[in-house]
């Protein structure tokens, strides 16, 4: 079968294919051959394909050899008649418009050409031959006949669209945006074999190519859609633990209706990757989410909040169809800025070597580069902290051997809310060791592992023990 798509205002020709429904024969006909003698005289329509205006023609032929030699040549025959129904893709039919706002992709424009298929009846066998090589069938099909047949199913369908358009609409102004989606939906899918053609109809005194309309209100339902989210900002910080409830409210333009039941989904970047979420509204179009368990980093975050329009089709519908359609839609969504305010800290440490003071305070220093790097902000008194972290650290003696000499270091890291006292992490390593020509030098030299081991470890999970509140 050939697809022509027109030029201008028409689209560039793609190929289509057709499979053939319940087939019947004509004028009592028989539909399958019974084995054919050998033939003396090869017929001229095997010689020369018959032209002729008033049929659809289709030979087809097959090697004896085969088992199922009689199916095969009518299957090809059948293929073959097919190949001469044109179908022309009008300009203002929905295929044309998908093509030229949307650029269908191939596979799609496949989908349509085989899925959306003319089931063709009334073709009748008109001859067969059999050299005893090759068997060939002849089969035709009455255009007037077809024509007339192919007319009765369409005005089936835009009658059964038309009805499914009106109940949308009936059921949008009524509130259940979900129920609407799905009989416009209906409304379209039922339409599927005719989006290449013209299909005007006259609705409450309008004349409306119906495929499109359908489309189009698909479109306005989802741009309808209005998510409003509070408060305006999600701010996380140490007063509510890094963890905040929003209020999603979700109301229909331009009526501001309540849209209750409303499919939703929720994303926000948090500990281990994106969560997503889908909800539904209540029967005042209303939903809430928690927004928790955030990373740790600087990058600007965005809470994001949209219709889960997949969710909205029916799961009976094809999805070789719905899938293309809905991916079509322009889906709106609402994206709030969440914003971490990190806790003021204060570090307090005891860190000594062999019993001594270290000037330096090599753990206290790490410690404090790490949460500042992280956001959180440093103060030098404890009373304007929200977080203060002890440190303390000493080494001990492990023994000499051949001129060298080995320390361990054990240290401790606790940190705690300043104004309630409880502990919100603590941890700590035993027996790091350093080794030097001195236990002095073993120490220092333990020191620098246990910095190392502190900023690897140590802080990044007491950082997100804080963030995990």
């Amino acid at each position: 079968m050939k697809l022509v798509l027109p030029t201008s205002p028409m689209v560039p020709v793609i190929a289509a294919a057709f499979v053939f429904g319940a087939c019947h024969s004509k004028q009592g006909l028989p539909q399958t051959e019974s084995p054919v003698a050998l033939a003396p005289d090869r017929p001229a329509w095997v010689a020369a394909r018959p032209v002729t205006d008033a049929d659809y023609i289709g030979i087809g032929s097959c090697p004896v050899a085969r088992a199922d030699f009689q199916e095969t040549a009518k299957k090809n025959a059948l293929n073959d008649l097919a190949s001469e129904i044109s179908v022309t893709v009008e300009g203002n039919s929905l295929l044309y418009t998908l093509d030229r706002k949307y650029k269908f992709d191939e596979e799609y424009t496949s989908t349509i050409a085989t899925r959306t298929k003319e089931r063709i009846e009334g073709y009748e066998l008109v001859d067969s031959y059999n050299d005893g090589t090759t068997y060939w069938t002849y089969y035709r099909l009455n255009k007037a006949g077809y024509a007339h047949l192919k007319a009765q199913r369409k005005q089936q369908a835009i009658d059964q669209a038309t009805d499914l358009y009106s109940r949308a609409n009936a059921t949008l102004a009524a509130g259940d945006l979900k129920g609407a989606f799905d009989l416009d939906l209906r409304g379209l899918i039922a339409m599927k074999d005719y989006w290449g053609e013209s299909d005007l109809v006259s609705v409450d005194g309008r004349s409306i190519p119906l495929a499109n309309e359908l489309f189009n209100d698909l479109q306005k339902m989802a741009s309808g859609v209005r998510l409003a989210l509070l408060p305006e900002k999600c701010t996380l910080d140490w007063s509510n633990h890094f963890s905040r409830q929003m209020l999603i409210t979700a109301t229909y333009a331009p009526s501001g209706k309540a849209l209750a039941q409303l499919p939703i989904v929720v994303q926000y970047p948090a500990q281990g990757g994106m969560v997503t979420e889908s909800r539904n509204t209540d029967a005042e179009g209303r939903s809430r989410t928690t927004v928790q368990r955030m990373e740790a980093g600087t990058d600007a975050l965005d809470l994001v909040v949209r219709p889960d329009v997949d969710a909205l089709v029916s799961g009976d519908l094809d999805p070789a169809f719905t899938k293309p359609l809905i991916g079509s839609l322009t889906i709106p969504e609402t994206r709030v800025p969440i914003e971490r305010v990190m806790p003021k800290f204060m570090v307090k440490g005891t860190e000594t070597n062999m019993g001594k003071p270290v000037g330096d305070a090599p753990l206290s220093l790490a410690m404090k580069e790490v949460l500042t790097s992280k956001g959180f902000r440093a103060v030098d008194r404890e009373a304007d902290a929200d977080l203060v972290v002890e440190i303390t650290a000493s080494t001990r003696e492990m023994g000499e051997s051949s001129g060298f000499f080995t320390v361990a270091l054990d240290e401790a890291v606790k940190a705690r809310d300043r104004r309630s006292g409880e502990v919100v992490y603590a941890g700590g390593k035993q027996g790091l060791k350093g080794i030097q020509l001195d236990y002095n030098k073993a120490g220092q030299d333990a020191y620098k592992k246990a910095a190392v081991d502190l900023r690897s470890d140590l802080a990044p999970a007491l950082v997100n023990a804080v963030l995990q509140q």
